[in-house]
């Protein structure tokens, strides 16, 4: 089994489509998507549609819920963009992924952790910014779960973390968006320190399963020229360099 994965591609179609084509390259068996799929102010509907079409494994992030209470009220401005550029299928699409997925006997995907999309499975995050979580804590997130394969998305930071029972998690990085800052539920920043979109292939050997984070260039100039367009400087300055 060659498993590529996928996880916070963020409406970044141009990204997107360069790491569909290494994984074409790579000849995996399997692509799954980890969440976080069209949140930002690039291009959510031809996400979307792109997606749609290839029916990979995917399940939703903490992003998919956001855009989704945006039928209630104002959301975040990179909920409310995606929001206001996709169609009422795309969202019924969206609302249709489930929170965790177990794609077979050995391999599990979750966003944040299995009980939660909103919590880092391998990092934590104090008053001190974010870190590697400890150890215990860790296990503590992968409990009850017995696939010797964990994957999860949401911090952009690409990791593989062995834990008890000879499984391992695997957080791929994001596909789309290489640095942000959060306030929740502290203050913190994420940088990846270069523009490339990111994803893993996972193979499974006689000795445990093989990890490879691939970074992939692409035209990441303009990934941050529609953000600057469509008003988020911030934005543009973390598609361009990977850094805050």
């Amino acid at each position: 089994m060659k498993l590529a994965i996928v996880s916070d591609i963020h409406a970044n179609i141009w990204a997107l489509e360069a790491v569909l084509a290494d994984i074409s390259k790579q000849g995996a068996d399997l692509v799954v998507n980890a969440g976080d799929i069209l949140s930002g102010p690039l291009e959510p509907s031809a996400t979307a549609d792109l997606l749609m079409s290839l029916q990979l494994p995917t399940i939703r992030g903490n992003h998919e819920r956001h855009l989704l209470d945006c039928e209630r009220r104002p959301g975040h401005p990179s909920d409310q963009f995606a929001f206001e550029h996709t169609t009422q299928a795309q969202r019924d699409w969206i609302r249709g992924l489930p929170a965790t997925l177990a794609v077979s006997d050995e391999i599990f995907m979750c966003h944040g952790t299995p009980a939660d999309d909103l919590v880092y499975f391998l990092e934590q995050v104090d008053q001190q910014g974010c870190r590697m979580a400890a150890a215990v804590d860790i296990e503590a997130r992968a409990a009850g779960i017995g696939h010797s394969l964990i994957i999860c998305g949401h911090t952009h930071k690409p990791r593989a973390y062995a834990i008890s029972g000879e499984r391992l998690v695997v957080n791929p990085g994001s596909v789309g968006l290489q640095a942000y800052d959060d306030d929740q539920p502290y203050f913190h920043t994420i940088e990846n320190g270069s523009p490339h979109a990111r994803y893993a292939i996972c193979e499974k050997t006689v000795h445990g399963w093989d990890v490879s984070h691939i970074n992939i260039s692409y035209d990441h100039h303009k990934a941050a020229t529609t953000a600057l367009k469509n008003g988020r400087a911030d934005w543009a300055t973390w598609l361009s360099t990977g850094r805050i």
